[in-house]
């Protein structure tokens, strides 16, 4: 049902921000909406999602009524910090958004159009599984002003589909993508590479299905094993082979060579685009430390310098708001220090890179030698940015390590 929440000091019940809390009008303001549903659970998955049988007090079919509560609430906690910002990117995710009839999801994305309002042009993501996307399904996500579609491919190949527990049918990516195109939908396919058995030509044939498909933007996810897990498991009692890290960068460069070849750069370590243009402004948002509202049980959310996080369980989210109350289950600000450290693990891993001269002497004066190792590239560095080469950004880990000593 996910990893556990962070510690935190406790949150106020009426959810209010601390009086110093004070929003910057000039920093885009972003909206996460949770659907945290499932048909099944995914052996690697930690996310906070849950199937039928799991839910015990709460209805799928009242949770889009539940969360607009939530919209509610949040208008005027965000009012007393400061003037209300309309929404630059709205994302839905989950679990399975598409599980929800799509008039439920535009009524939720209506409840933050009412609130907040959209500036124009604004991007607005819905996350899919290939197998609940139908022309229908789409054209009511496009009307009500979806502009992009996230498609859950996560491979080509069946037995790496079926070591990682995914249900859907492998044809139904390219029905899936073509429901979007014929709506008007920028389309994003999400790639998991380094499943237990899945080989190299595995992946090689994965990056080709995708790339046949024409998408605007690709995520490529290095498979991440998490305690607690079904995957975990397995590979504890020796079921499944641990992923290999030589070969996940074997998959990563390999990757990057294919998607560049047809037109998609990298942004972003993970992420690949097919120009600026349609680059995820959301994730973007995130990794530049923008303000978001997480909305949903186990959502985050982050206010000037402020991080909140909800209850996780979706009867326990519901039935605070039903009473009126926060849903929010904690918060914490984290020092100077913590947050220095955060915006260079983040800011380095985009294309636009982390400015050199905000890094502290000890940061800059490490520059030179990342550039001598091949991680770091020397014509950005010079002009005043530490931009991650292909290898550096296999090393991404390293050179945060590195510049922040």
């Amino acid at each position: 049902m996910g990893a556990a929440l962070p510690l935190g000091d406790p949150a106020p019940a009426d959810g209010a921000l601390p009086l110093d809390v004070r929003t910057d009008a000039g920093v885009d303001f972003g909206v996460y909406l949770h659907v945290p549903f499932c048909r099944v659970r995914c052996g690697y998955c930690d996310f906070n999602t849950y199937t039928s049988s799991e839910l015990r007090g709460a209805r799928q079919d009242q949770y889009a009524d539940t969360l607009l509560r939530e919209i509610e609430l949040s208008v005027g906690v965000m009012a007393a910090a400061g003037p209300l910002r309309a929404a630059s990117t709205v994302f839905l995710g989950g679990g399975t958004p598409t599980l929800l009839p799509a008039g439920d999801l535009a009524r939720m994305l209506d409840g933050v159009r009412d609130a907040y309002g959209l500036v124009p042009g604004a991007e607005v993501t819905v996350e899919a599984n290939p197998d609940t996307v139908t022309d229908a399904v789409a054209a009511e996500l496009a009307a009500a002003g979806v502009t992009r579609m996230s498609i859950g491919m996560q491979s080509a190949r069946p037995h790496v589909l079926a070591a990682l527990d995914r249900t859907h049918d492998p044809a139904n990516v390219r029905t899936a993508v073509a429901a979007a195109r014929a709506a008007g939908l920028d389309v994003s396919v999400d790639l998991i590479y380094g499943t237990p058995g899945e080989s190299l030509e595995d992946w090689r044939a994965s990056l080709e299905e995708a790339i046949s498909l024409g998408p605007d933007h690709l995520s490529a996810y290095a498979l991440i094993v998490e305690d607690g897990t079904k995957l975990a498991r397995q590979i504890r009692r020796g079921e499944l082979a641990e992923p290999d890290d030589d070969l996940e960068a074997d998959m990563y460069e390999l990757a990057d060579d294919m998607l560049g070849a047809a037109g998609l750069q990298w942004y972003e370590v993970s992420n690949w685009a097919r120009g600026p243009e349609h680059r995820s402004r959301h994730n973007l948002a995130y990794w530049r430390g923008a303000d978001w509202w997480g909305y949903g049980p186990g959502a985050h959310s982050h206010v000037a310098g402020l991080r909140w996080w909800n209850v996780r369980h979706p009867a326990a989210y519901a039935a605070r708001l039903a009473q009126g109350a926060s849903p929010a289950a904690g918060r914490e600000r984290p020092d100077a220090a913590s947050r220095r450290l955060e915006e260079v693990l983040l800011r380095s891993r985009i294309r636009e890179g982390y400015p050199v001269a905000e890094l502290l002497a000890e940061g800059r004066h490490a520059v030179a030698g990342l550039v001598a190792d091949g991680l770091v590239e020397g014509a950005d560095a010079v002009r005043g940015h530490i931009v991650l080469t292909r290898r550096g950004r296999l090393l991404a880990d390293a050179v945060v390590r590195t510049l922040t000593q």
